[in-house]
């Protein structure tokens, strides 16, 4: 460490602690002389809102998980591993079991955890989900759950086996139990199981689930949940004991089950639970219009702090709070470096979106009110936006690998099938002979004058030199087309040749080479599409081979191979660095 620096640590490796770290690295000048540091327990960033996913096992465990190391790659951020148990804000000092570490700056996003109320048996007997270490043991124990009543003659014991309950109906809560309906279908059947056996339960201690969302969003996810996915919504609802094989709701009602998984609130991470801070609603710590707490160099961002608005609104537990508190507090840790005014946080929300599977969702975005696969797209859209901001183009491969190809259980046709991506060093042959063909076509216009005489004729053919010309314009052309023709390529045709005859050359080059795959079967599917308008070629072959092609075909002994990865590295090493770094290879 430099002695003479001001240094930023940053505890919690959430989404507002990953978002702070990248602003400070972003917004930093040479001359602040500043070291940032990043504290977290784990060597990762969690997905927090996708760990639904892991737990019902549609993606793989490694699926909600970012590398904090990744993340930070070409950035001037510091990555510590440890845990923090205390903090000495007089000495500016964080102090884990083996160490400490001085700060000058603290932003403290260590996040939240459940919150169980006091209900008796809650926390020994129900699975919280709230972490990748959660959403693993959930998944465990379903699988658990299925073999035991596969294996079990006593029909009240396999039911009680088979009884799945959620309680919470939230955002969490919806979700989980949205995928848990897709994949004990396939439980089901793996398990030799009568589906009808299986009960999955929704529990809400208020009046409604998602009571933040508009009523007639909440209706029509209630009605998705009940009539597509079997789910018993149960509302006013409060759980008030749990046993290892039962749960009671409202002192009233038992039902046998050894599945409770609760997401039925949060509170502040109670880590730090004795630390000389104002804590509020939830135990959440209360900071100022600008995000810091008591002490004037410590902030709270995310779940951990209690921000109130100018209109007096409480900031929910959300992701997009904890990414704009995040970024306030980096702004305002340097605007106090610099002895500048700090700047009001005032975060914007734009909107919800709820999935319940990988096939329907609700949202409200800015007012905007969407349901189904409208509103499911703007979730992804959101995921890629984030995972490009922190892990550029490869996180939203890994994601959409995910989402879409690595799908661990399968409803429906496209899904089934899309999963079944062959390798993709069986299209090397294909993609060598087809850049053979466009090369050859290429060449083969050379020879044929395509250089030296006009060629291309449109609706009224007009040539001397005896050469066979293409006709751009046929009985099925249709008429917009017949108009470019006439009025663009023809008075410009020798142009318009000769841009032909380099583009089927450079795309023989490309497939053949492997280079720019991907660009390259655009291209020529574009190609393809154009000839087709125009002179109606019969022989779609070039248009079928290059299909494939998106599918990254240069990446099996292509330049691609090399090429793609360290085009990405570069991009992120500019995004993070602001200039390239020609020999970048790590």
């Amino acid at each position: 460490m430099n002695k003479n620096s001001k240094k930023v640590f940053i505890l919690g490796a959430g989404y507002g602690g990953i978002q702070a770290a990248l602003t400070l690295q972003k917004k930093k000048k040479k001359s602040d002389n500043i070291e940032i540091f990043i504290i977290d327990k784990n060597p990762y960033h969690t997905l927090l809102t996708e760990i639904h996913e892991v737990a019902a096992n549609r993606i793989n465990e490694n699926g909600v998980t970012v590398y904090l190391k990744d993340i930070f790659q070409y950035t001037d951020v510091k990555v510590i591993q440890d845990y923090i148990k205390d903090i000495d804000f007089e000495n500016q000092t964080l102090i884990s079991e083996n160490n400490s570490y001085s700060y000058d700056f603290l932003i403290i996003g260590i996040g939240s955890e459940p919150h169980y109320y006091g209900i008796e048996g809650l926390k020994e007997n129900g699975f919280s989900l709230w972490s990748h270490k959660d959403a693993v043991k959930i998944k465990n124990h379903i699988l658990s759950m299925f073999d035991k009543a596969a294996k079990e003659p006593d029909p009240e014991k396999r039911k009680a086996y088979l009884t799945f309950a959620v309680v919470g109906g939230g955002f969490t809560g919806t979700e989980m139990v949205g995928e848990l309906a897709l994949w004990v279908k396939d439980l089901a059947n793996i398990y030799k199981v009568d589906l009808k056996e299986v009960r999955l339960l929704l529990i809400e201690a208020l009046p409604k689930i998602l009571s933040i969302l508009d009523d007639s969003l909440i209706h029509k996810a209630e009605k998705y949940l009940k009539n597509k996915l079997g789910v018993e919504i149960l509302t006013n609802s409060p759980i008030t004991k749990v046993n290892n094989d039962s749960f009671v709701i409202n002192n009233e009602k038992t039902i046998k089950s050894h599945t409770l998984i609760w997401a039925g609130g949060v509170q502040a991470n109670k880590c730090l639970i004795d630390i000389d801070l104002e804590k509020g609603k939830g135990e959440r710590v209360c900071v100022d219009p600008y995000t810091r707490t008591k002490y004037k160099n410590v902030f709270a961002i995310g779940d951990f702090a209690l921000f109130t608005t100018e209109d007096n609104q409480i900031l929910p537990a959300l992701v997009e709070t904890a990414l704009e508190t995040g970024k306030y507090a980096a702004i305002n840790v340097l605007n106090l470096i610099r002895n500048q005014e700090l700047e009001k946080a005032k975060p914007k929300l734009h909107g919800i979106m709820v999935s319940m599977g990988k096939n329907y969702a609700v949202a409200n975005i800015m007012g905007i009110k969407l349901s189904g696969y409208p509103a499911l797209l703007m979730k992804h859209m959101v995921n890629i936006h984030y995972l490009f901001g922190i892990g550029g183009f490869e996180l939203i491969g890994k994601y959409l690998k995910n989402e879409f190809w690595g799908v661990n259980h399968q409803r429906g046709f496209l899904h089934r099938h899309l999963d079944k991506v062959s390798p993709t060093f069986l299209l090397v042959f294909l993609r060598l002979y087809l850049g053979y063909m466009w090369l050859m076509s290429g060449l083969d216009k050379i020879n044929s004058g395509w250089f030296q005489y006009q060629m291309l004729a449109g609706s009224n053919v007009d040539t001397t030199t005896g050469a066979t010309v293409m006709q751009l314009v046929s009985s099925h052309t249709p008429g917009w087309y017949a108009w470019l023709v006439d009025h663009l390529i023809i008075p410009n045709s020798m142009f318009f040749q000769k841009l032909v005859v380099l583009t089927e050359i450079g795309l023989g080059l490309a497939f053949i080479t492997g280079t720019f795959t991907f660009l390259a079967a655009i291209v020529s599917i574009g190609m393809n599409i154009n000839f087709l308008l125009s002179t109606g070629l019969n022989d779609l072959w070039f248009l079928i081979s290059s299909i494939p092609m998106l599918g990254g075909a240069g990446r099996a002994f292509g330049v691609d191979h090399y090429l793609m990865p360290y085009l990405m590295r570069q991009w992120r090493h500019f995004v993070r660095k602001r200039r390239i770094k020609i020999n970048l290879w790590k």
